[in-house]
């Protein structure tokens, strides 16, 4: 019985990290802020950013409810808590609540189902185990090998790694040769124009806001985001200064930029345009300067940064994506 038990136990706790891994794999990655009616509509490509976007995981957004035979299905699919998870976990969870049940029925008791059940319970569990070691040791490579600290809710998510360094020459958002003109508009809005002031400002805005993020500085950071985005980069901040690092960026150079859509909801217009900068970007620790992550190398990346603003007010950073 005390051995059954503690094989229960080391389940449950595989379970748990797995579980943990999986919500911490959830917050790094993808995008953060509001698009309007277009917050869950991938921006068209451009040449700055020939692939999609990572898709918004976090935002005040609601998504707009599909029809009701849908949303029905949908919420079917996902009710049932954990033993309903798809993949390995599901059919684990399933596999030994099936067990148990039929050694209920037949007498022999909740893991007495199956002859030598528990010598097949311990191989699963070295199974997760495994798992769980490749798990951890994956994102410690990713980690390493990760050009600077980010999570979702940070300034600028960073690619995988830096991009290719050999052109350097900054070519304007605003050069004509560039642009989502003809790009397909999705969502609804009417379509706007953009003029070279507009792109100067996008640009500005750039610099800007990774140079307030970098000096914690929120009073500024409200002057060129929306209430959404800085709660997202206090949130990063306050992370921060809980471990005792502070996230530096300095000398951002805009590379190259095009717009990729631009359109008018009501009294708010938006433009999303993809962006290719290089920055040096480095998280060291507050009291010795240490650095923990990230180097004082300059490497580049390419972001997709959407803005609004009230018809002839001010742009606001609304939301980042990762190209």
């Amino acid at each position: 019985m005390q051995i059954r038990l503690i094989l229960c136990g080391l389940a449950a706790a595989a379970m748990l990290v797995l579980a943990v891994a999986d919500a911490d794999a959830a917050r790094r990655g993808g995008g953060f802020g509001s698009r309007g009616s277009r917050t869950y509509a991938p921006p068209p490509v451009t040449q700055t950013a020939p692939n999609t976007a990572a898709p918004i995981n976090r935002s005040i957004t609601q998504p707009q409810a599909p029809n009701a035979a849908a949303t029905a299905g949908q919420v079917g699919a996902a009710r049932g808590g954990f033993f309903n998870r798809p993949g390995f976990m599901g059919g684990l969870m399933g596999g030994l609540l099936g067990a148990g049940l039929f050694g209920l029925l037949f007498g022999s008791g909740l893991f007495g189902g199956l002859s030598g059940f528990a010598g097949f319970l311990g191989l699963l569990i070295q199974i997760v185990l495994v798992v769980i070691v490749a798990r951890l040791l994956w994102s410690w490579w990713q980690r390493r090998n990760a050009p600077g600290y980010a999570t979702a809710a940070g300034p600028s998510m960073r690619n995988a790694g830096p991009q290719d360094n050999n052109s350097h020459e900054r070519q304007s958002m605003s050069q004509p040769a560039y642009g989502g003109g003809g790009a397909p508009m999705m969502g609804g809005g009417d379509t706007i124009e953009i003029g070279e002031a507009d792109f100067n400002t996008f640009e500005q805005k750039l610099s800007e806001v990774q140079a307030a993020y970098s000096a914690e500085d929120i009073g500024k950071l409200r002057q060129l985001a929306t209430p959404e985005v800085v709660s997202y980069f206090a949130e990063e901040l306050t992370d921060n200064a809980s471990r005792g690092v502070v996230n530096t960026v300095s000398d951002v150079k805009l590379l190259q930029g095009d717009l990729a859509e631009a359109w008018r909801e009501g009294d708010k217009e938006y433009a999303t345009v993809a962006m290719r900068y290089s920055s040096i970007d480095y998280t060291a620790e507050r009291q010795s300067g240490n650095i923990v992550e990230g180097d004082k190398e300059p490497f580049e990346r390419t972001e997709i940064w959407t803005f609004v603003r009230s018809r002839g007010g001010e742009w606001l950073l609304s939301a980042v994506q990762e190209a």
